[in-house]
């Protein structure tokens, strides 16, 4: 027998479609927050194009059947709260959105030079009586960089979700 542990594992890696769970309706509630940044110094996210590009990854999230919960766009990072649809994996649907939100920035030339995300991400599940407060630390991000930086937030978020790392393979820094 599979654990739900190990089944909501596998999930989020392959997708419901690609396991067979044997069941007539998968009912599920996810919520996860998604956050990544640019690669490279040079390459920040252009503030004044901030909505435009929010609503061009609002599109790419709901086309995938994800409900979007809140998104916020800082010059060196980005906060994505969603309810999680499993028939797409995690990986997959980081994938599209980085790829395709890159895509949109330099078709635009919104950056000197080619726009890219840095590879990986950090995925953080959160409960459904969690959900005001995670869309309000969202949606609060310029407030809250006013006292820390985006290492010094990442760090913590990790700390709390008791997430072990190594250093060496976290974002580069910007």
């Amino acid at each position: 027998m599979v654990s739900f542990n190990s089944l909501a594992f596998l999930i989020m890696l392959y997708g419901a479609n690609q396991i067979n769970l044997n069941m007539a309706n998968p009912y599920t509630q996810i919520y996860l927050q998604l956050v990544f940044s640019p690669k490279g110094h040079e390459n920040v996210i252009p503030v004044k194009h901030k909505e435009e590009l929010q609503k061009y990854t609002t599109g790419i999230i709901q086309n995938r059947r994800h409900k979007l919960l809140a998104i916020n766009y800082m010059h060196d990072h980005v906060h994505i709260f969603i309810g999680y649809q499993p028939s797409q994996a995690l990986p997959e649907l980081l994938r599209d959105i980085k790829a395709n939100s890159s895509k949109f920035i330099n078709d635009n030339n919104w950056v000197p030079g080619k726009f890219q995300w840095q590879e990986g991400y950090g995925a953080f599940s959160y409960g459904h009586s969690q959900i005001g407060d995670v869309i309000q630390y969202v949606k609060t991000q310029e407030e809250r960089h006013k006292k820390a930086s985006f290492k010094e937030e990442y760090l913590r978020i990790l700390e709390k979700f008791d997430v072990e790392y190594d250093p060496k393979y976290l974002f580069d820094w910007i």
